[in-house]
């Protein structure tokens, strides 16, 4: 089968040498904007998108894709709970924790902490902490040798490093002959971690669970267990199957509700972007309406003659819908081309600018993640190239359609 005839001409038109050549122009800049905003979305989504997957491998490394406790907070007979929810195949590990807020304090500087009490070989399976060893290692901590481990910043900020001691006090009395005193004992820093995150490096410091179970009197109970999952997108929902086969009454949560506020922030930066980035484009479609413009002005007498052979309405307006889509089109594939190229190969573009500039982006001396992360997803691809489509069609539909109310009689009138 032949093509159209409107595609055609249509084709004809856009490959014909025109004697205005600065409608020519403003075509190639029509298609220069979209192509530049398609690969300026592309980029630009990307590396919000490396960076989301950077933060939350970051935060789960330390946090937990889920969390099973005690209807009061306590849960005693742990050992049960993680044997029958690592029976499920969906789970991969489970690690009890005790968690609890305390005071650091070494020679007059204090600080305040999240304890965490931990079994070194279990939370390894669960977490990425021995990957964020800076000074130490996880083995360090042994049950009765009260060590803890710092995070880089709050060990910064009290002046200490490994082999020092530290005062820890947690908020309940202890009854003395001298009074009711705050209990507390001294720990020494048998390690530091920096995870590069400032919630992590600044206010968490993680002993034994022994230690943590003899500092806050909780003999042999745990806070909860600590799950590692096979797929962490679907922690609601395994959490929820896994809490409904142990029986009983359970506290769940999980990644998804812990840091809720701030991944719904990411999402709503990117859409944010997204439509700011998507002016670019726009205003590349605008070109287009003032290109097809100019060229039905400058088709008058053409479109005269085939409205004169029976050339409908309908076909004069998909003669120059084609051109206005081409243009689209066009722009619309060189950017998305020129984008992903971009973004695959940002860990080769960034370095190479900043070698020439002499300037880095991102100091490691002031930023955690001096590299920027790309991840290019295929949703984002189809969501960019459907709307710079989508306003090309737009933009073309007003020239148009004034070139299909054309009256033969008046466009040949001063022929």
């Amino acid at each position: 089968m032949s093509p159209p005839v409107e595609l055609l001409i249509g084709l004809r038109y856009v490959r014909a040498k025109r004697r205005n050549h600065f409608i020519g122009f403003i075509s190639i800049v029509s298609m220069l904007g979209i192509a530049i905003g398609v690969m300026a979305l592309i980029v630009v989504l990307s590396v919000m998108n490396g960076f989301e997957k950077e933060l939350r491998q970051r935060i789960l490394g330390m946090a937990s894709h889920a969390t099973i406790s005690g209807e009061r907070g306590v849960l005693a007979d742990w050992q049960r709970v993680a044997d029958q929810v690592t029976g499920d195949p969906r789970v991969v590990a489970a690690a009890p924790y005790i968690s609890g807020e305390a005071m650091l304090r070494v020679r007059g500087q204090t600080s305040g902490t999240l304890l965490r009490g931990v079994l070194p070989q279990r939370e390894a399976q669960v977490s990425k902490l021995p990957e964020y060893m800076r000074d130490g290692g996880l083995e360090a901590l042994k049950p009765g040798g009260f060590g803890v481990l710092l995070g880089a910043e709050l060990a910064r900020s009290l002046g200490v490093a490994k082999g020092d001691s530290v005062d820890l006090m947690v908020p309940q009395a202890s009854v003395t002959p001298a009074g009711v005193l705050p209990r507390f004992r001294r720990f020494e820093v048998v390690g530091v971690f920096e995870v590069g995150m400032y919630e992590f490096d600044r206010g968490l410091g993680v002993v034994h669970l022994d230690d943590a179970q003899a500092l806050l009197r909780m003999a042999d109970q745990v806070s909860g267990v600590r799950l590692m999952l096979e797929d962490l997108f679907q922690a609601p929902r395994v959490v929820r199957d896994v809490a409904e086969g142990l029986g009983g009454r359970y506290r769940i949560s999980d990644w998804t509700r812990e840091h809720a506020n701030f991944f719904r922030a990411i999402r709503t930066e990117k859409t944010v972007m997204f439509i700011i980035l998507s002016l670019i484009v726009g205003v590349a479609a605008f070109n287009i309406v003032s290109t097809l413009v100019m060229v039905v002005q400058d088709k008058q007498p053409d479109i005269a003659i085939l409205r004169t052979i029976g050339a409908t309405p309908r076909m004069i307006m998909l003669i120059f819908l084609v051109q206005g889509l081409l243009i689209g089109v066009i722009g619309t594939l060189l950017g998305l081309g020129a984008g992903l190229a971009l973004a695959l190969n940002i860990d080769v573009v960034v370095p190479f600018i900043e070698t020439l500039t002499g300037q880095q982006f991102l100091a490691p001396d002031v930023y955690y993640i001096s590299d920027l992360p790309s991840e290019v997803e295929r949703g984002d691809l189809i969501r960019v190239g459907g709307m710079a489509f989508l306003l090309a069609l737009l933009s073309g539909l007003y020239p148009a359609w004034r070139a299909a109310r054309t009256m033969p009689a008046e466009a040949l009138r001063h022929e």
